[in-house]
């Protein structure tokens, strides 16, 4: 049985998704910002326990969030933090922080057990391949012999801090 609290939580997110979303932005808020594929997972989490039209909506964002997180060469790019992607706005060029990609891995997995489609299993590659280098500079942030992993991609190089 599922707490009155989390049903209400993911009926909340789900018309927030509602009243917000637009066609060409189906999206939770105006702008894309940190921790961009929680607001998804959250919604596909709870509608395979409560609605098959908060599934929908959850896929149909994280479908829209890996276009949009998609570059020119087809590798993950996560939202920049240097200003981020305001709706009717220019996305940010760079910094770019793993967060993104681990929340986004997380998503598309949660995604491919509620459909079984094999193509949220290639955005989980896409999205994971951005640790070892398939990113704007082809450098790997995450160090096999230490098990870190840097900060994040500056318009030049890696973050040297190994903080996440």
């Amino acid at each position: 049985m599922v707490p009155g609290f989390i049903i209400w939580l993911a009926v909340h997110l789900h018309e927030v998704f509602a009243e917000n979303s637009e066609a060409d932005w189906p999206w939770f808020e105006a702008g894309l910002s940190y921790a961009n594929a929680k607001l998804p997972h959250a919604l596909i989490v709870s509608g395979r326990m409560l609605s098959d039209q908060m599934l929908k909506d959850g896929l149909k964002a994280l479908e829209w969030l890996c276009h949009e997180q998609t570059d020119e060469q087809r590798r993950f790019s996560p939202m920049d933090s240097n200003g981020f992607y305001p709706q009717n706005g220019s996305k940010a060029r760079f910094d770019q922080k793993p967060l993104e990609a681990h929340f986004t891995v997380s998503a598309c997995l949660e995604a491919f057990l509620a459909t079984k489609k094999r193509h949220w299993l290639d955005q989980t590659l896409k999205a994971y391949r951005w640790f070892p280098g398939a990113n704007k500079l082809g450098a790997p942030l995450y160090d096999a012999k230490t098990g870190g992993c840097r900060d994040g991609l500056h318009v030049d190089r890696l973050n040297q801090n190994q903080d996440a």
